[in-house]
C-alpha cells in the first residue's frame, strides 16, 4: 500500500488541524452553496417547482442522513486501523465498506420509490404540484447509488488525512452544475433538469474521488467478505445516521411550532438557519478534522494526542464563535437582506439571528465531542443526545412557551436552551471519556 497522504499520529496538532479543518470548511461550504443554487434556478421555472423543491427536501435528507451516518463511521474504523499501522485491516474495512455502500444504496433506492408519492402526498402535495415535486425526487432516488457511494468514497480519503481532494471535488462540481442547471432549464427540461444535472455532477465526483483513491491503492487489493466489518459499520453507524434523521425531525418540530406565528415568521426562520449553516461551516470543519485525527491517534494509543487536539479544536471554534457573534449581532439586517427585503421577516430574522449569535460556541462544543467520540468509536451516547436535544428538550420547553406566551421570541428562547443544555450534558460526558483515556496513557508507562 502507498504511504498516507497525511499520518496523524505525529507532528504538530495545532498546524494538522489547520491543515485539515480549513479545506474541509470550503467543501462544505460549496456543499452548500450548491443546493443555494439548485433552489435560485428552480425560483426561475416556477414557484410550483420551487415548493417542489422544497417539500422533497425531507427526503432528499433521510437519503443524505444515511450516506453521512454511515460514511463517518467508516472514517472512525479506517483510521483506526490505519493508527494501529494495520494497512491489510484498513483496506479491507475499505473493501468492504464499498460493498456495504452498493448494497444501502440498493436498498435505499427501492425504498425510496415505493414510499415517495406517500409521503409526498401526506405532506400536502396534489395535482401537478406533487407530480412536479415526484419528478424531481424520483431522479434523486435513482441516483442514491451516487450520492451514498461518493460519502464512503469521501471517507476513505478523510481517514488518511486527505480533506483537499473533496475540496476541489465540490468547487469544481459547484460551477458545473450551475451550468447544467442553466442548460438544462433552457432546454426545456423544468425541475427534471435540476436533478439530471444533480447526478451528472455526483458522477463527476466519483470519478475524480475514485482516481484519487486509486492512487493510495487502499481499494487494489484481493477483496475477501468480511461480516464483523459489516456488523461494526452498523453498529457505530446508527448512531451517527440517527443523528442526522432527528436532525430533520427537529427543524419539522420547530416549523410545526412557529407556523401559528405567520409566514413572515416562517419565512425568517428558514434564512435563519440558512445563514446559521453559513456561518458554522468552520467549526462543522474543524470537527472533521477533529474525527480524523482522533481516530487514527486512538488506534495508534496516543491517547494524550486525543486530548491536546480537542483542547485545541474548543480553542479554535472559541475564536469562531467571538467572530460570528460579532457578525450575527451587529450586522444581522445586512445578512437577511441578501434573501429578502420583505420588512416584517427582515424584523423577525433579527430577533433570530441575535439569539442564534450566543449559541456558535456550544454547537462547537456539540460537534467536536461528537467528532471525538465516533473516533473513539463510543457512539451510543450520540444516539441518545440526538433525541434529547432535537426532541425531548424541545418538545417539553416549547408545549410550556405556548402555555404561558405567545411572544415568537420565547420559542427562539427555547430552542437555544436546548442547544445550550446538550453542550453541557456532552461536554461533560466527553470529559469523563477523556479522563478514561488519560488514565489508559497512563496504564501504559
Amino acid at each position: 500500500m502507498a504511504k498516507l497522504k497525511t499520518n496523524l499520529t505525529n507532528g504538530d496538532i495545532k498546524s494538522t488541524l489547520k491543515s485539515l479543518a480549513i479545506p474541509a470548511s470550503i467543501g462544505f461550504l460549496f456543499h452548500t452553496l450548491y443546493n443555494i443554487t439548485d433552489t435560485y434556478f428552480a425560483g426561475f421555472i416556477s414557484i410550483e417547482a420551487l415548493a417542489a423543491m422544497s417539500i422533497s427536501f425531507p427526503l432528499y435528507f433521510l437519503l443524505l442522513s444515511i450516506g453521512i451516518g454511515m460514511s463517518e463511521a467508516i472514517t472512525s474504523m479506517v483510521a483506526n486501523a490505519l493508527g494501529e499501522q494495520n494497512k491489510e485491516k484498513a483496506q479491507n474495512m475499505a473493501q468492504n465498506a464499498l460493498l456495504f455502500a452498493i448494497v444501502l444504496s440498493i436498498i435505499s433506492t427501492i425504498i425510496g420509490l415505493l414510499s415517495s408519492e406517500f409521503l409526498m402526498r401526506y405532506l400536502g402535495a396534489s395535482g401537478s404540484y406533487l407530480q412536479s415535486a415526484l419528478d424531481y425526487i424520483n431522479i434523486i432516488i435513482y441516483g442514491s447509488i451516487l450520492f451514498i457511494v461518493s460519502m464512503f468514497l469521501n471517507s476513505f480519503l478523510n481517514a488518511q488525512g486527505d480533506m483537499i481532494s473533496a475540496r476541489n471535488a465540490m468547487i469544481a462540481t459547484f460551477f458545473i452544475n450551475i451550468v447544467l442547471d442553466y442548460l438544462f432549464i433552457k432546454w426545456g427540461f423544468g425541475i427534471k433538469g435540476i436533478s439530471i444535472a444533480t447526478l451528472i455532477t455526483e458522477t463527476i465526483l466519483i470519478l475524480y474521488l475514485g482516481y484519487k483513491l486509486y492512487k493510495t491503492k487502499i481499494l487494489n487489493t484481493k477483496f475477501y467478505f468480511n461480516i464483523i466489518v459489516h456488523k461494526k459499520l452498523l453498529q457505530l453507524g446508527i448512531a451517527p445516521t440517527a443523528n442526522m434523521v432527528f436532525m430533520s425531525l427537529g427543524v419539522f418540530i420547530v416549523t410545526y411550532y412557529a407556523s401559528p406565528y405567520g409566514e413572515s415568521v416562517i419565512a425568517a426562520l428558514g434564512i435563519g438557519m440558512r445563514i446559521e449553516q453559513l456561518v458554522i461551516m468552520p467549526i462543522i470543519g474543524i470537527s472533521v478534522a477533529v474525527l480524523t485525527i482522533s481516530a487514527q491517534n486512538n488506534g495508534a494509543k496516543k491517547f494524550e494526542r486525543i486530548e491536546e487536539t480537542i483542547k485545541i479544536s474548543l480553542h479554535y471554534s472559541a475564536y469562531l464563535a467571538i467572530a460570528s457573534f460579532i457578525v450575527l449581532m451587529f450586522f444581522p439586517e445586512y445578512l437577511i437582506s441578501f434573501f429578502t427585503d420583505d420588512s416584517e421577516v427582515l424584523k423577525e430574522g433579527i430577533i433570530f439571528l441575535r439569539i442564534e449569535a450566543f449559541l456558535i460556541f456550544a454547537f462547537g462544543v456539540i460537534f467536536i465531542y461528537i467528532s471525538l467520540l465516533q473516533a473513539i468509536q463510543k457512539t451510543k451516547f450520540i444516539f441518545y443526545l440526538s433525541i434529547i436535544r432535537q426532541i425531548i428538550f424541545p418538545i417539553a420547553l416549547l408545549e410550556v412557551v405556548i402555555i404561558y406566551t405567545q411572544n415568537i421570541i420565547y420559542i427562539w428562547l427555547s430552542i437555544a436552551l436546548s442547544v445550550i443544555l446538550s453542550a453541557f450534558i456532552i461536554w461533560a460526558y466527553g470529559i469523563k471519556k477523556l479522563k478514561e483515556l488519560s488514565v489508559l496513557n497512563k496504564n501504559k508507562f
